[in-house]
């Protein structure tokens, strides 16, 4: 079984703290371990998976080289992609047969209006991270959140996301500011100065609130808010008290072997794009397991069925979406080296998955796949 790694060398932020190493293998690592823990029980069944690696410059065509990989018929896609590169393979007349799975991009709209048939999202989009934190705030009684959000389209969507959240829970925005952070030399004598002036004139004068919900997607200001706001609040988000898929200090149901296999494959920590990639692959290594067909229109069919299971250290199966084909997990809620709590909370009850307490719901989805790219098998309700 041939899958594929496609991805993009986008521009990555610069980590903030010098703790933390700059990365240029986050996802593709995951996705190499991934392969390898699915051809440990290939020799059993028969499926040996083999991954084919193409990654373009930041200035490439990813979908003339999807177009390429296309010409020999419908692939296996892990895809490590911005919405608009994910949406210009996805859309590809050759790729319709084919099954792409979002390792990447946390866009609600890829969820909502413009989600196409042929695409499963692996990782949550920040509706579920949203509705993950606003579950832990109400359920700790700190209902009135403060945002502050950088100016990127990305915080944007995080910014309104939250809100929703609030609606859906029982939580209130108070107050909504928008941070222009002006980058200055952090390891010059007076820099931590500038920064300790800077945040508390950000936050001050503020209605009265028990966090601030700090949005800042493209890693450039959000570390600096813990400690520094006007007053003593606790910070979440982007930064601080955050929810994540995964976590380098997840240890819980047996998520400790999983860190230590990526760390001897790569000597590193796993980050949570590497996990994407791993569970990924790991999707499709249990689809071919389980149905024990390799053909992708098979594949794809039963990722998209209600017999579909993989397991990803969270305590229980995961399973897709038939409305919109996302991945229904679980969401770690970490501060920066600890697990703090576990989404959904209890007492946020839903009729079939608690899990479909994160995210749009089957009747809030605005995705509407054709009707012939249904699964064939019924869907689990």
């Amino acid at each position: 079984m041939d899958i594929v790694y496609l991805g993009k060398r986008y521009a990555e932020p610069i980590p903030l703290s010098l703790m933390e190493p700059v990365l240029t293998d986050k996802g593709l690592q995951g996705a190499r371990l991934g392969i390898l823990d699915n051809n440990a029980t290939a020799r059993f069944l028969g499926v040996e998976t083999v991954l084919t690696e193409r990654i373009v410059p930041e200035d490439g065509d990813v979908a003339a080289k999807a177009k390429k990989l296309l010409a020999e018929g419908p692939r296996l896609i892990v895809a490590d992609l911005e919405p608009a590169d994910l949406l210009a393979v996805a859309d590809l007349p050759e790729a319709q047969d084919s099954l792409i799975l979002n390792m990447r991009s946390a866009d609600d709209r890829l969820r909502q209006e413009n989600c196409r048939a042929n695409v499963v999202h692996i990782v949550p989009n920040w509706a579920m991270r949203a509705d993950a934190l606003a579950q832990y705030l109400v359920w700790k009684k700190w209902p009135r959140w403060m945002i502050v959000k950088g100016t990127s389209s990305q915080d944007d969507a995080y910014a309104e996301a939250v809100k929703r959240a609030a609606q859906r829970f029982g939580g209130k925005v108070v107050d909504e500011r928008t941070y222009e952070f002006e980058a200055g030399s952090r390891r010059v004598e007076s820099g931590h100065q500038q920064i300790q002036s800077q945040i508390p004139m950000v936050t001050q004068n503020a209605p009265n609130h028990d966090v601030v919900f700090v949005i800042d997607t493209g890693e450039a200001f959000g570390l600096y808010f813990m400690y520094r706001t006007a007053e003593p609040d606790p910070v979440v988000g982007t930064h601080g008290l955050t929810a994540s898929i995964w976590h380098r200090a997840f240890e819980q149901w047996g998520g400790m072997s999983l860190q230590s296999a990526f760390r001897e494959l790569t000597g590193r920590n796993m980050t949570e794009r590497d996990y994407a990639g791993w569970l990924a692959v790991r999707t499709l290594g249990e689809a071919a397991a389980r149905s024990k067909k390799r053909d992708v229109g098979s594949l794809r069919n039963y990722v998209y069925s209600d017999k579909f299971r993989v397991a990803g250290f969270k305590g229980q199966k995961l399973t897709v979406r038939p409305w919109d084909h996302q991945l229904r997990q679980p969401i770690l809620i970490m501060g920066p080296q600890a697990l703090v709590s576990l989404s959904p909370q209890e007492g946020f009850l839903h009729q079939h998955f608690p899990t479909d307490t994160l995210g749009f719901d089957e009747p809030e989805t605005a995705c509407r796949f054709p009707e012939n790219t249904a699964p064939e098998t019924t869907v689990q309700r």
